[in-house]
């Protein structure tokens, strides 16, 4: 099995420069390219290793007690009246909305009936009267 350079440089760019630390099913085929070009294991190889010496150097800032309280002072403040508000608007929706269940419920209380007239009949025949009253002609031939 044989590795191409592009292969080669993919696989010291990812693992570094010490081919130790490379995948177990790539290192024969490196081998085998290292020892066909030392020239181009050499210089892809030493390439990665200065990135490796470089990561192994690199430490993060410390995080000062004075670069916390910049931190802590640029940041934005809420504001007051946003929260005022915010709670009013909440405040105003949730009154709104007890209202109009408490309407609902007093019409709704308001128009109940047992569903008859006073003359016994069911509730469609008490909604009709008006229309079906006696020797009223224009109802029973649906003329208005």
């Amino acid at each position: 099995m044989s590795m191409s350079r592009e292969r080669f440089e993919a696989l010291a760019d990812a693992y570094g420069g010490d081919p130790g630390r490379w995948p177990d099913a790539e290192r024969d085929a490196a081998a085998a390219l290292m020892a066909g070009d030392p020239a181009l294991a050499r210089e892809v190889l030493a390439a990665a290793s200065r990135l490796d010496a470089a990561l192994d150097e690199w430490r993060p800032l410390a995080v000062t007690q004075a670069l916390r309280e910049a931190v802590a002072a640029a940041a934005p403040k809420p504001r007051a009246r946003r929260l005022v508000a915010t709670w009013a608007l909440r405040l105003g929706l949730g009154a709104g909305l007890v209202g109009a269940c408490a309407m609902g419920v007093a019409v709704g209380a308001l128009s109940w009936t047992d569903g008859t007239s006073a003359t016994g009949s069911d509730a469609v025949t008490a909604a009709m009267t008006p229309y079906e009253g006696p020797g009223d002609d224009a109802g029973a031939t649906g003329d208005v």
